[in-house]
């Protein structure tokens, strides 16, 4: 029975150590506390036997892992018989009582609160039914206060009936099953995944006003489909105190060294060989292009908007009623018409001031439920950024050899048994993997980090099998008999007037530069054609083309 003890107590420490760490990284701001129960001592604000508090409510840390870790392998199992013990007697509703006094000490609001409980018991307070009606009452009064209780069973001979006892007080999804479960929790699992991944809070990223025509306006609120994930940035620490650094940029006079406030500095352009003084205000003015918001432009087939025309991921927009009530009717009435007539809103979309504007398409977007009459999708408008004329390209397509239909049907063939699912959620970027995980083994100082598995290298002895003979096949139709890939390829010769050669250096005589500087159009010359006229007249302009610009333009105009 003890060795049964010992083995879910190593069971439950490496899930509470996977929150932790995984709670480090993808929200750091959380709260978590450990709490024991059946244990020999006791050691809580209330003063209940066989419960012990083992950390309080606190951001997830470094310390608080490595504490955890001290009641690993055999040291570790003596160090948890000595500190806590082992007993049998308990009380869920006491349990309960503690948990909720622990998120009663917190001074500031939560937005969400959650109670895991890891046990191997279905029916806890099986012979006293006192304690079991005491602990359903307790776990309906934390649910009216929004505490919610998940429950992670472990593997129990014979299986963990949930319908005994815990059906009544745990908090479970539609579709769960409340039956008896041989295997350990799904939830359990998720939680050995070792996941690191940066959660984004979940909010608009503006409340803009949508204007329809001059006398009609709504309010939106743009919210962000896609968040690029990246490494966290560095902090810079200062070494004696070891606290973050603030960086602050004052500005001096060069020749008196004294400081210079905001309104005695200037910003110059120089245009037409004339140096241009603007204001803070002219400058901050010239930065602004309309008020923040979506202008509504007119509206277009569904059908105009094509594949290639994608820039960048899109964006939704959904009612808001903060500025202006009556904001989800007229958003509920124009998705409607644009789901009936299948077009799609073209609008100038400026999402702050000092941002230009751009061109979006906001598409409509209907609601669709499932089986079970849960939402999958919510009705509302992908905002969709169309390029302008400068963001295409023109593709110069080279001839080439165009395959016959019995080399693209074994193609087919090839593509066809290489399909699959794909899933975002199924693949990790390895290197911020990789990257988590030095920091974990630099913060718990472990002797060397954990290698992240790369789950986006391709499984060729699976794609092998799949394939069989296919690919032979096509290396058939395709490649000579005498074809070779890893034969090396001879260089070709390149002429002297070929594209290896270097480009002729392009001189410039002093009447065209003057030309130039009075036009002022001296800025369309590349940096190669500017310094080769600077190394013509002996001038040092430095590397930058400003710098090349302003040492031609005074050597002309001071001649």
């Amino acid at each position: 029975m003890m060795k049964k003890k010992n083995k879910r107590r190593a069971l439950k420490q490496v899930c509470i150590q996977s929150v932790y760490t995984n709670k480090i990284i993808s929200s750091d701001r959380d709260l978590l506390a450990v709490v024991f129960y059946g244990t020999e001592k006791d050691k809580n604000s209330v003063n209940f036997k066989n419960i012990y508090v083992l950390q309080e409510l606190d951001n997830p840390g470094a310390k608080r892992v490595l504490e955890l870790a001290q009641f690993k392998g055999q040291q570790g199992k003596k160090r948890f018989q000595d500190q806590l013990g082992y007993g049998c007697d308990y009380s869920l509703s006491e349990v309960l009582w503690v948990c909720a006094n622990l998120f009663s000490d917190v001074q500031f609001k939560m937005s969400h609160k959650r109670i895991m409980l890891f046990t191997n018991e279905d029916d806890p307070h099986g012979n006293d039914s006192a304690k079991a009606s005491r602990a359903r009452t307790k776990a309906g009064d934390l649910r009216d206060t929004g505490i919610f209780l998940d429950l992670l069973h472990l593997k129990k001979h014979g299986g963990f009936d949930i319908s005994l006892f815990y059906r009544d007080i745990i908090s479970v999804a539609e579709d769960e099953d409340l039956g008896v479960h041989f295997e350990e929790s799904s939830k359990l699992e998720d939680l050995l995944r070792k996941v690191r991944a940066k959660e984004t809070k979940k909010r608009a990223l503006s409340r803009l006003k949508l204007k329809l025509s001059k006398d009609i306006v709504l309010t939106v609120g743009i919210y962000n489909m896609v968040q690029k994930a990246l490494k966290p940035p560095p902090i810079r620490l200062y070494r004696e105190t070891n606290e973050p650094v603030k960086t602050k940029t004052r500005t001096f006079n060069v020749n008196t060294g004294s400081l210079l406030l905001p309104s005695d500095t200037k910003r110059s352009q120089i245009y037409g060989s004339r140096q241009i003084v603007l204001e803070k205000e002219e400058t901050e003015q010239l930065k602004r292009f309309d008020e923040p918001g979506l202008v509504l432009i007119g509206f277009k087939p569904l059908i105009m908007l094509k594949k290639h025309h994608h820039l960048r991921p899109s964006l939704f927009v959904y009612p808001e009623e903060s500025l202006v009530n009556g904001s989800s009717t007229l958003f509920s009435a124009l998705l409607t018409k644009c789901l009936e007539k299948e077009v799609m809103a073209v609008c100038r979309y400026t999402p702050r001031q000092n941002i230009p504007p751009y061109f979006v398409a906001l598409m409509p977007q209907e609601e669709q439920l499932d089986d079970q009459k849960i939402q999958v999708t919510p009705p509302g408008f992908l905002l969709v950024f169309l390029p302008y004329a400068d963001d295409k390209r023109k593709v110069v397509f080279t001839e080439k050899v165009t395959a016959n239909p019995e080399q693209v049907d074994k193609m087919k063939a090839i593509v066809q048994k290489l399909r699959f699912k794909y899933k975002s959620d199924s693949f990790e970027n390895p290197v911020l993997q990789q990257h988590f995980r030095n920091l974990e083994a630099l913060a718990l100082d472990l002797t060397e980090p954990e290698q992240a598995v790369d789950l986006i290298l391709p499984k060729i002895e699976a794609m092998d099998q799949r394939l069989g003979s296919l690919v032979d096949e096509f290396k058939e139709l395709v490649y000579p008999p005498d074809y070779n890939p890893e034969g090396k390829v001879s260089k070709r010769k390149q002429d002297d007037e070929g594209s290896g050669s270097k480009r002729p250096k392009v001189e410039l005589s002093e009447a065209e530069l003057r030309a130039h500087i009075s036009k002022g159009t001296l800025g369309k010359l590349t940096v190669p054609m500017l310094k080769e006229a600077c190394r013509v007249y002996g001038l040092k302009g430095g590397m930058r083309k400003q710098d090349l610009l302003d040492a031609l333009t005074n050597h002309f105009q001071n001649d």
